[in-house]
C-alpha cells in the first residue's frame, strides 16, 4: 500500500513542480507534513545531499524519500512517480509541437510558466532559508535547550561564502568548491 502512496503523492509533485528541482520543494514540505515521511529538518538535509550528489535535485529526492519510507522498492517507486508526468507530457507535447509550434497561445502559455517557476523557486528558496538559518535549537550545559531565532554561525557562514562568490577573486572557482568549504566548515563547527 505505501508503494502506492508514494507512486501518487510524487506522481502530484511531478506533475505540477514546473521549474526543476528547486519548485519541488514547496511541494515535498507539504509532503511532508501531511505525511510525517520527513521532517522539515530532514527535508534541509536532503537539500543539501540532492544538491552535492550528480542527478536532478528532485529525482535524488524523490529516490531518498522512497527509499526511508519504503526501502529499495520504495526509491524506484517514488523515482518513477516523479519523472511519469513529464514522460506522459512530452510525449503528448511532442505530438502536437508542430501543430501549435507559432500558436500566440502556447507563447502565453509558456510564457506564464516562466513566472510560476521563478514563484515557486523563491518559496523554496526562502523555505530553505528559514529552515538552515532561523529557529535552531541550542542545548544548555544543564541539559535543557533554547530556541534560538537567527542561527547566527549559519547566517555568518552564508554571508562568508556570498562575499567569496560575488566579491574575490576566488569567484572564478567552480561552485561545487563553495560547496566543498561549506561542508567543511558545516563539520568542523558542527553547523
Amino acid at each position: 500500500m505505501i508503494l502506492i502512496r508514494l507512486f501518487f503523492e510524487f506522481c502530484k509533485v511531478g506533475l505540477f513542480s514546473v521549474g526543476g528541482g528547486l519548485a519541488t520543494i514547496p511541494f515535498l514540505a507539504d509532503l511532508g507534513e501531511r505525511t510525517g515521511w520527513f521532517t522539515s529538518g530532514q527535508l534541509a538535509d536532503m537539500i543539501a545531499i540532492s544538491e552535492s550528489t550528480p542527478g536532478p535535485m528532485g529525482v535524488n529526492m524523490a529516490t531518498y524519500v522512497g527509499f526511508s519510507s519504503a526501502g529499495v522498492a520504495g526509491g524506484v517507486v517514488a523515482t518513477l512517480g516523479l519523472v511519469f508526468p513529464s514522460i506522459v507530457v512530452i510525449l503528448i507535447i511532442s505530438g502536437f509541437l508542430q501543430k501549435f509550434r507559432h500558436s500566440k497561445a502556447v507563447d502565453g502559455v509558456f510564457y506564464g510558466l516562466r513566472a510560476a517557476s521563478v514563484a515557486l523557486i523563491t518559496a523554496a528558496m526562502l523555505q530553505v532559508a528559514r529552515i538552515a538559518l532561523m529557529f535552531h535549537t541550542v542545548e544548555l550545559p544543564d541539559g535543557g535547550t533554547v530556541t534560538q531565532t537567527f542561527y547566527w554561525p549559519a547566517i555568518l557562514l552564508a554571508a562568508v561564502i556570498f562575499v567569496l562568490i560575488r566579491f574575490t577573486p576566488l569567484k572564478k572557482l567552480h561552485p561545487i568548491c563553495f560547496i566543498a568549504l561549506a561542508a567543511v566548515v558545516g563539520v568542523i563547527f558542527r553547523l
